[in-house]
C-alpha cells in the first residue's frame, strides 16, 4: 500500500511541475503590472524547441536551454506588442497563444512519432533508493528541483529586496514609479521575459520528462491553468505552490480513476475534472468571503506609456 501511495505522489509532482513553473512566472509578470494571456502558447514554443534540440545534439539540458529560448522568444514579442507599444494586454496575450499554437504545430509536424532522451535525475540514484523520501525527494530531475527553488527565490525578491520592491510599484502604481524616477517599461519588458523563460521551461519538462515524445497540443490548457492558479493564489508565491499540487492532485486523481474504473461515468467528462475545479475555485474564490484578500495588482492589464 506504501508503495502505491508513494508511487501516486511521485506522479502528482510530475503532473504539478510544469503548471508550478508557468505559474510562478506569470506571478511576476501579473505583479508588475502586466497580463500576459499567452502562457499556453509559449509552454507549446518552450515544448517543441527543448524537444527539437534534445532530439538535434542528444543533451537534454541543451533541449531545456532551448525550451527556455523558445518561452522567452515569445514572451518578447508580447513585450514588444503590450510593453513597447503599449498595445491592449489581452488581445496581444490571446494572440500570442493562437500564434503560438500554429507555430508550434508546423515546427513539430516532423517530429510526431519519434523519441528523445529524458532529462536524467539531478541527485545520486543511491539517495533516490531510500525509503519512501527517496523516491519523492531526491528521485527527480532538474526542473522539479527547480520549480520547488523558484518559489521561495521569487518570494525572498518581490517581499525582500529593492528590485523587488520596485516591481511591484510598477504594478501597484506605473505613474508614482515613473514619478519617483523608476524604469516603468524596462522593469516590464524583464518581468515579461522572466514569465516567458519560466512558461518555456514548464513546457519543455512535458517532451523530456513527463511524456518523452511531442505531440500537437501536448500543453493541453495547463498554460490557461496556470494563469488561474496566480489568481487563485491571490498573487502569492507559496499559494502558487499549494494550487499548483491541488490542480496536479486532481488531474492525477481523474486519470487513476479513468484506469480503474472507479466511476461509472463517461471518461470525457473525467478528463474535464481539472479544468472544472480551476473554474470552480475561482467562482467561488470571487463570489465568497475569500474575495477581500485578493490582492491584484492596482494596474493589473494598464498599458503604461510616459509622459512626453
Amino acid at each position: 500500500m506504501s508503495e502505491v501511495l508513494v508511487a501516486t505522489l511521485v506522479t502528482v509532482i510530475m503532473a504539478s511541475t510544469p503548471l508550478l513553473l508557468a505559474a510562478a512566472g506569470e506571478l511576476v509578470v501579473e505583479r508588475s503590472g502586466v497580463l500576459n494571456l499567452g502562457v499556453e502558447g509559449m509552454m507549446l514554443a518552450g515544448a517543441v524547441t527543448a524537444f527539437a534540440a534534445t532530439l538535434a545534439t542528444g543533451e537534454p539540458m541543451l533541449g531545456v536551454l532551448a525550451g527556455a529560448l523558445g518561452g522567452t522568444a515569445l514572451a518578447a514579442l508580447f513585450a514588444v506588442l503590450a510593453v513597447g507599444l503599449a498595445a491592449n494586454q489581452v488581445a496581444s496575450g490571446l494572440a500570442l497563444t493562437i500564434f503560438g499554437t500554429g507555430l508550434t504545430a508546423l515546427i513539430g509536424q516532423p517530429l510526431v512519432g519519434t523519441s528523445a532522451p529524458r532529462l536524467p535525475p539531478l541527485l545520486p540514484e543511491a539517495l533516490a533508493g531510500l525509503p519512501v523520501v527517496g523516491p519523492l525527494l531526491f528521485g527527480h530531475d532538474p526542473l522539479v528541483h527547480l520549480s520547488w527553488l523558484a518559489v521561495p527565490a521569487i518570494s525572498v525578491f518581490l517581499f525582500r529586496t529593492r528590485a523587488g520592491t520596485m516591481l511591484r510599484a510598477c504594478g501597484e502604481n506605473a505613474e508614482a514609479a515613473h514619478a519617483l524616477g523608476h524604469p516603468v517599461r524596462r522593469v516590464r519588458l524583464l518581468a515579461v521575459l522572466f514569465g516567458g523563460a519560466m512558461a518555456g521551461l514548464g513546457g519543455a519538462f512535458l517532451p523530456l520528462s513527463y511524456t518523452p515524445m511531442w505531440v500537437e497540443g501536448m500543453t493541453a490548457g495547463r498554460g490557461w491553468i496556470a494563469l488561474a492558479l496566480v489568481v487563485f493564489a491571490a498573487w502569492r508565491p507559496w499559494r502558487v505552490l499549494l494550487g499548483a499540487y491541488l490542480f496536479g492532485g486532481v488531474t492525477v486523481l481523474q486519470l487513476h480513476a479513468q484506469g480503474l474504473g472507479l466511476l461509472p461515468i463517461p471518461s470525457q467528462y473525467l478528463s474535464m475534472l481539472p479544468y472544472l475545479v480551476t473554474i470552480l475555485a475561482l467562482v467561488v474564490i470571487h463570489a465568497g468571503p475569500w474575495r477581500r484578500r485578493l490582492e491584484a495588482p492596482a494596474c493589473l492589464g494598464r498599458p503604461f506609456v510616459p509622459p512626453a
